[in-house]
């Protein structure tokens, strides 16, 4: 979906004024409510998502930025949870009066969506869960590279924290494994402002949906669950996992983006299409 026709609104929480996006002319538009993910932004969201459906039918793309994300302030660090976050999300669905509503995310965003739709079912007509990079346990294995980052940063300026990045075991072993999740890794030693960086990185991969395996099992929404291979933060095995604890889930594996970037997005607008066309 082209950026420019996304236009900002503001969702007031806590206090802190939230920067959400929305297509301007919603009438006769599907609404999918679709998140981005840890230091990602709408833009992440927006080259996700197909414009149209197979039968022509217009997608009404809505994102919020979450906290310390884009415009959005980060507000209280210790604030920062993906409770909180899901519970902003909440807050968006409900001042846009679209629930229950398509929702899905990416990495984060996936953990946001799949706890709304364990916490708040009044609010999720299906989830689309897209290289999830939690199932439902706190502070998995893969987001050590992200806390590795963190702390880098935490404690040496971004140039020379970069340079001790790139030295270290993680940064060989991705570059050998995943390099898409390299590159992401890297562009947070430059992601400003800094400390807002740091927070995020030491905080929300140290967290979790807070959901269990059982709660998973009882969501009765149609499903979609997105991954590919080639990627060891968001490893195709979480997905694999998810899918496999749903009664409704499809489990849909698409060319990973290190690959061909291109043939990614093509396989991911093609898999949300097919998920969205049973809500139209």
């Amino acid at each position: 979906m082209n950026l420019a026709r996304l236009h900002p609104g503001e969702l007031r929480r806590e206090g802190l004024a939230l920067t959400f996006h929305d297509v301007g002319d919603a009438v006769g538009r599907l609404p999918f409510v679709f998140q981005h993910g840890l230091c990602g932004s709408v833009a992440q969201t927006a080259e996700a998502c197909p414009d149209t459906l197979d039968d022509g039918r217009e997608v009404r793309l809505l994102t919020l930025s979450c906290r310390g994300h884009g415009p959005s302030p980060l507000g209280e660090p210790a604030r920062l949870s993906i409770a909180t976050l899901a519970d902003d999300v909440a807050a968006l669905i409900e001042q846009a009066g679209v629930g229950p509503v398509a929702l899905g995310g990416i990495s984060m965003g996936a953990a946001i969506a799949l706890r709304l739709a364990v916490r708040r079912p009044d609010l999720v007509a299906s989830l689309a869960l897209v290289r999830p990079a939690w199932v439902t346990a706190a502070a998995p294995v893969n987001g050590r590279p992200n806390l590795e980052v963190g702390d880098w940063l935490a404690r040496l300026p971004p140039a020379a924290a970069l340079a001790a990045f790139e030295a270290s075991a993680t940064a060989r072993w991705l570059a050998e494994v995943a390099p898409d999740n390299l590159a992401s890794l890297r562009g947070f030693f430059s992601r400003e402002p800094i400390a807002e960086t740091v927070e995020l990185l030491r905080r929300i991969p140290a967290d979790g949906p807070g959901v269990s395996d059982d709660d998973v099992r009882a969501i009765r929404v149609p499903v979609s669950v997105i991954g590919h291979e080639a990627d060891a933060i968001h490893p195709m095995a979480h997905a694999r996992a998810l899918a496999a604890l749903m009664p409704h889930a499809r489990l849909v594996e698409i060319t990973p983006k290190a690959l061909d970037k291109a043939a990614y997005l093509n396989d991911l607008h093609a898999a949300l299409r097919q998920h969205l066309r049973s809500l139209a």
